[in-house]
């Protein structure tokens, strides 16, 4: 393959750059472009500069991991990639293809993608889309890429972009707050704080790895900790009712979805 250029090395850039590594991929076939030197990776063979306005050769692919507000000021200088059939790679929230198209151009090879942060523990989830402009071999290179950090999904329409971040994208937030909650309601119920807190915290992080390694579906292993009439079952009654648990969800991946659709304008 060409080369690689990463355009960002924050917490995403550089896990996805620990991944790469990880997973073979030679550090001199890549190129950090990062301005802030504190962050700067420092790798044997790897090529790093303050900016991509440095490069004389063109890459193969673009990655851009800066940050959403970052990014007017990155594109001017990479346009002259886009011209050459560089494919470019964003993670940045709330950018469409269209928003790209209108800064490297009509002909630019763009793909769209939204991980999530446990990529930073290589166990992210990414849904990315592409424009048609980007061929199967090249959309396999970024599935690649992204693969590095988690799973990765592909749909064809941009929009289901805005439902995928209000769900996964949002979705480790919704997490921390239920161990919050549950951290809470057992401190309520007289345990101490710090106990309970690490107790909600080694139920949420244990039933995610046991969901992970399980082939049984979320409902099933539900099921399997629930024995009728117990102590579980009288919790699920609550959080099951009609008033409970998924009329709140229902609500707050409506309402974020709509905020995604608002930011990409």
């Amino acid at each position: 393959m060409g080369k690689l250029l990463l355009v960002g090395c924050g917490k995403m850039g550089g896990a996805m750059l620990e991944g790469w590594l990880a997973r073979g991929l030679a550090a001199s076939d890549v190129i950090v472009a990062e301005p802030v030197e504190a962050i700067r990776p420092k790798k044997p063979g790897l090529r790093v500069v303050a900016s991509s306005a440095e490069l004389g050769e063109t890459p193969e692919i673009v990655v851009l991991a800066v940050k959403p507000q970052s990014m007017d000021a990155v594109l001017p200088d990479l346009k002259r990639f886009a011209g050459k059939g560089a494919v470019f790679l964003s993670i940045a929230a709330g950018k469409t293809l269209r928003y790209f198209s209108g800064h490297l151009g009509a002909e630019a090879k763009l793909v769209r993608s939204m991980p999530n942060t446990p990529a930073a523990v290589r166990q992210g989830i990414t849904v990315a889309t592409a424009v048609s402009a980007v061929s199967a071999a090249e959309k396999k290179r970024c599935h690649e890429l992204l693969e590095a950090v988690g799973q990765v999904l592909w749909v064809d329409e941009e929009a289901l972009l805005d439902p995928v971040t209000a769900l996964s994208g949002s979705g480790p937030a919704y997490v921390f707050l239920l161990v919050e909650a549950m951290a809470a309601a057992g401190a309520k119920l007289g345990l101490a704080p710090d106990m309970a807190m690490q107790l909600a915290r080694a139920t949420v992080s244990g039933s995610g790895e046991l969901l992970r390694q399980s082939s049984e579906s979320a409902s099933q292993l539900r099921v399997n900790v629930t024995s009728p009439g117990g102590t579980t079952a009288a919790a699920l009654q609550v959080l099951m009712a009609a008033d409970g648990l998924q009329p709140v969800f229902d609500r707050a991946l409506a309402a974020a979805s709509q905020r995604s659709k608002e930011l990409a304008g």
